[in-house]
């Protein structure tokens, strides 16, 4: 059975964390726990750490220390070969990648940099690892300074040199390659490659290219003297400031990093300007040469600026300063995220992320860990992209969400309320959210609001709702927003930011109301335990449920658990477990047992049980031997809203869990409700579930 993946480089500067991060991510949505391994890394200073093993413990929070993550340092790999240890080396490496595998369901094994003292022994050694550990390989090359031939020559003998020590190649990636030449690289790979290697060509980004200014303030070793926030700023250019502001202003170019002599206050402050101007290209930082420092004069000028880009002081003469910058090779760090989610979505569109993974993952994970659910749950989202609206446009928490599901392609976003003051709502802000990607509507200036008061009228009119009551309830952004949904001009609404329970879904049930099969409007919440996904319903809408209430609710979150890939289990909670328990509520908890095995044979339910013994496997087993739920459930049904509703809280603070609802079940559209107390990620979240349920699950 195959449990990990190792990625080979040819040569330095290949953009292998852009394979790294990606795999990660994919292997993270289909096995439970995924560990990564760096069999040798580069030498360090005193306190710092390998840039690659940091970052992906730190992105992805792998249960992983540094120090498990690699086994030697490149100097003492040298020092062993030197010795003659050769097979000293093997050896630790294999045990300490044991050790890891043993942990962790699938293992994300890198191989080193080619960089400094021993890279000419280095290829050897990363065939030697691959073929030792038992574990396949991806092949990854950079298409800079070569010409086609060279580059399809070199990638087919790494791939020869694998095959002949007898490791399987599954996929050979050809990076940083001009927009233009992908086709080429493919058809030229194909020709050489065997049919069963995969082939992937990812174009040269420029993001990923450009160092950030605090890699270059780290490789100089400077002082930040202002604008340590906007540290991930990327260099896309840059050039000395030595003539006169009046010529040099000419010569700015977008994110580009000027460098100049400290006391060239005339510099630092006609770039400051120009930064602020719509005039003129943005800089990404100053560079201050000769560990020169503006004067107090300046400095209190700067100070006063309500944005600064980092200024920083170095030492060293300008033309050195400048040619050391120009030799700085860019990193990805936890920290940037502009980079990170750069490498995801370029890996996400140039790699065939399903037949990889196919062919990565031999083995069926128990369980479903909240990594893998959210991965899954974005996936399935962007699939079918789906159109929702957020009724309440000017909230931040709101407006930083949306920014997030642009990012990430889940959905497409309609706001309301007041573009202006939107627009004016996410300058202030500062969110990099690109206004032409998102749908701002004002209600009550919606070329739809007549077509929509009318609608709503001749729905409610038996209800005594005049077209006068009808044009006023549409001006509610709840109201306005569940007909945009009704009428099919958004696919699923998400609100409850700022407005009550109540608010949010009374427009839904009065007008779009329940699907045919459904007789009750229900919740859930997916809690995503440390290492598992569970649903708990109803936790938000049906206080004191009857029992044919209990049964429904039961049945709509077993369906609801299938469709977002949780077997269902079924725990009908209560207080007593199995027979023994007397009393009007177990009772209540025993019959909607019975009427879901009655309505619903084909699932495993159990009821009445108490939570440990749903949860716990040997209390399940002592209280009931015989029950395919008990210590095993996936779905928990509360008896009442009371208990339910305190429970999720409860379970969710308690443990870290993330609670992602409540998601409603049984509207013919999807319609749902946050908490006014929620986060941004639950925003997320909950859109792209709302989006998931619009595809028709």
């Amino acid at each position: 059975m195959n449990k990990a993946i190792y990625i080979a480089t040819t040569e330095p500067n290949s953009g292998k964390s852009i394979i790294s991060l990606g795999l990660m991510r994919l292997l993270l949505g289909k096995a439970a726990k995924v560990g990564y391994f760096r069999p040798i890394i580069d030498d360090y200073p005193e306190g710092k750490k390998d840039n690659h093993i940091s970052t992906i413990i730190a992105y992805f929070n792998l249960d992983l220390e540094y120090d498990e993550a690699f086994a030697y340092t490149r100097s003492q790999v040298i020092q062993k070969n030197n010795e003659n240890k050769e097979d000293e080396v093997l050896d630790k490496i294999i045990e300490k990648y044991k050790v890891v595998e043993d942990r962790f369901d699938f293992v994300l094994v890198e191989g080193t940099d080619f960089s400094g003292d021993g890279a000419i022994i280095e290829w050897d050694i990363n065939v030697l690892m691959a073929k030792n550990l038992g574990i396949p390989t991806i092949i990854l090359a950079s298409g800079v300074g070569k010409t086609l031939e060279e580059f399809v020559s070199n990638m087919y003998l790494a791939y020869d040199s694998f095959k002949d020590n007898g490791v399987e190649v599954l996929m050979v990636v050809a990076n940083k390659i001009q927009p233009e030449n992908l086709d080429l690289a493919v058809t030229g790979l194909r020709k050489l490659l065997p049919k069963h290697v995969l082939i992937s060509a990812i174009p040269l980004n420029p993001i990923l290219g450009n160092p950030t200014i605090k890699e270059i303030a780290e490789d100089l070793k400077g002082r930040i003297l202002f604008g340590e926030s906007f540290l991930n700023n990327q260099a896309g250019h840059f050039g000395v400031g030595a003539m006169q502001l009046r010529n040099y202003l000419t010569h700015l170019k977008e994110d580009g990093l000027v460098i100049t002599p400290g006391d060239r206050a005339d510099i630092i402050l006609g770039a400051l300007q120009a930064n602020l101007s719509s005039n003129y290209p943005a800089v990404s930082g100053i560079v201050l040469t000769g560990g020169l420092v503006p004067e107090d004069s300046i400095i209190k000028l700067i100070e006063g600026l309500t944005e600064v880009v980092p200024i920083v002081s170095v030492d060293g003469g300008t033309f050195e300063i400048t040619n050391r910058i120009g030799s700085i090779r860019p990193r990805i760090y936890a920290e940037n995220t502009k980079k990170i989610t750069a490498s995801l979505q370029d890996f996400t569109k140039y790699v065939p992320e399903d037949e990889l993974a196919e062919r990565l993952i031999t083995f069926k994970a128990n369980g479903i860990t909240p990594r893998m659910f959210q991965y899954n749950l974005l996936k399935r989202a962007r699939s079918q992209k789906k159109h929702i609206v957020l009724p309440e446009g000017l909230d931040e928490r709101i407006l930083t969400a949306t920014k997030d599901l642009i990012v990430a392609d889940a959905a497409e976003i309609t706001l309301l309320g007041d573009p202006e003051k939107i627009k004016e709502k996410i300058e202030q802000l500062n969110l990099e959210l690109d206004i032409s990607k998102i749908n701002i509507i004002d209600p009550a200036k919606s070329v739809h609001f007549e077509e929509y008061a009318n609608t709503l009228h001749e729905l409610r009119k038996h209800k005594n709702v005049d077209l006068t009551m009808a044009r006023d309830l549409m001006e509610d952004v709840s109201y306005f927003g569940t007909m945009m949904v009704y009428k099919g001009h958004a696919d699923g609404m998400v609100s409850g930011a700022i407005h009550t329970t109540q608010h949010t879904i009374l427009p839904a049930l009065q007008f779009v109301k329940t699907r045919p099969d459904v007789a009750l409007v229900s919740s859930v919440f997916f809690m995503c335990l440390p290492d598992r996904v569970v649903i708990f319903g109803d936790c938000a809408i049906n206080p004191n449920p009857t029992a044919e209430q209990l049964a429904e609710i039961a049945i709509s979150s077993a369906d609801s658990s299938t469709a977002f890939g949780i077997e269902p289990k079924i725990a009908m909670l209560s207080y007593s477990s199995g027979a023994s328990g007397q009393g009007a509520d177990v009772d209540r908890v025993r019959k909607a047992t019975e009427l879901v095995k009655h309505k619903r044979p084909d699932l495993k339910v159990e009821g009445p049980i108490q939570y440990d013994a749903a949860v716990d496997v040997n209390v399940g087993k002592s209280k009931l031997p015989d029950s395919q739920v008990a210590g095993q459930a996936t779905v928990f049904i509360f008896p009442d809203l009371n208990t339910g509703n305190n429970t999720y809280k409860a379970v969710q603070r308690e443990t870290g869990a993330l609670a992602i609802g409540p998601m409603l079940q049984g509207l013919n559209k999807p319609v749902n409700d946050l908490s006014r107390g929620c986060t941004v990620d639950d925003i997320f979240n909950t859109v792209v579930i709302t989006a998931i349920q619009a595809q028709g699950l």
